[in-house]
């Protein structure tokens, strides 16, 4: 069976004065303007936003729960204890500072958030937002992933339980190891990080195998030829032909991930 919404249309309509404690719930605003307006405790759960134009505005502890953002322009807009749990925005104009302080408290709903956010930016091709929402949404997954398999709150365990439990570890484990690896594809840095320690494995694995181990200059003439090994400038007569195919399977594994990290950055512009 399905009832009536009883959603209020409000369309090509403006606020003239500063609103407190009222109730606009479960409202379409189409084309809404309100310019330098103060907001307090206004309730506007499962409204959606089309269109409107609210510049300027500051919103004090309103309550967004739900709410949908559709090509909005919030510019300068002011959001402080707000719950914004649940809301979407889609071309929707809005500082990246609600990243810092209107993200839900649980981490799932905060992942969710900056998700939104993220692909929100993405759509208007601000690249510094986008990648302060991706910063914002990797740190709450991984705290997310964490608890929903280690976490006694009773949340996660009557929501994660038995196999779905196996599977958020295996999920978090993963989550760990790209993170080490590349950053999860936003750090340039850790992927280098990665490579230099796989650098000093060569030149160990070459000291113990074909140098005096007791000998500081073969450490120090292996690790100065690891690099040229690795890129296949150098390639020593006394290696084993399955070693040069590790290496230049891991030369290319860096190589790709080193190129998509490239790509994504590009994209955003």
């Amino acid at each position: 069976m399905l009832s009536e919404s009883n959603r209020v249309h409000q369309i090509d309509k403006k606020f003239d004065d500063n609103i407190s404690n009222d109730k606009f719930m479960n409202h379409l605003f189409v084309r809404l303007v309100a310019k330098d307006k103060q907001f307090t405790k206004v309730d506007f759960k499962y409204s959606i936003f089309d269109t409107c134009y609210l510049r300027g505005c500051k919103f004090d502890s309103c309550d967004f729960t739900g709410c949908r953002f559709v090509g909005t322009n919030l510019h300068g807009a002011k959001f402080s204890g707000c719950k914004f749990e649940y809301s979407t925005f889609e071309r929707t104009v809005v500082d990246n500072y609600i990243l810092d302080t209107e993200c839900p408290g649980s981490e799932n709903l905060k992942m969710k958030f900056a998700r939104t956010l993220r692909m929100n930016y993405q759509q208007l091709g601000d690249a510094e937002s986008v990648n302060k929402a991706i910063r914002i949404e990797l740190e709450a997954t991984e705290v997310h992933l964490h608890k929903a398999w280690n976490s006694n709150e009773s949340y996660y365990r009557k929501k994660y339980t038995g196999l779905k439990r196996l599977e958020t570890l295996i999920e978090w484990t993963n989550f760990k190891i790209f993170d080490l690896v590349w950053g999860n594809g936003e750090s340039p840095w850790k992927l280098l990080r990665a490579t230099i320690i796989i650098l000093l494995l060569m030149s160990i694995i070459d000291v113990w195998k074909f140098k005096n181990t007791q000998s500081i200059y073969s450490y120090t003439q292996a690790f100065f030829e690891a690099p040229q090994i690795f890129l296949g400038t150098l390639s020593p007569s006394n290696y084993p032909s399955p070693y040069f195919t590790l290496i230049l399977f891991i030369r290319l594994v860096a190589f790709g991930l080193f190129m998509s990290i490239l790509i994504k950055r590009l994209n955003r512009r």
